[in-house]
């Protein structure tokens, strides 16, 4: 099952389902850091997976302490809703 470094599943993406999109991988891979280019190409950015290749991050919500970061939370959200970034927060053990 392919993962975008955002933690969804390509498979239940539309774009990948129609075979627009070959979906990105986590941010370790070489395949991640040519879909960055890929997208520069056609003028489209991701700042979740350009993050997660810079700071060599597999999967944000697993593996970055920082998540969920402001790249989640400014507009436009993507991927995900504020109620599920809150949700996400309020349950994260406090870093005291």
């Amino acid at each position: 099952m392919e993962i975008g470094a955002c933690g969804i599943a390509c498979e239940v993406c539309g774009l990948y389902a129609k075979g627009i999109c070959e979906g990105c991988g986590s941010g370790t891979t070489e395949f991640s850091k040519e879909k960055l280019k890929k997208l520069k190409k056609l003028g489209i950015s991701c700042p979740v997976l350009e993050c997660a290749v810079k700071h060599k991050i597999n999967y944000c919500s697993r593996d970055c302490d920082k998540f969920p970061c402001d790249k989640y939370k400014e507009e436009p959200v993507f991927p995900y809703s504020n109620a599920y970034l809150d949700m996400y927060e309020g349950r994260k053990p406090s870093q005291g």
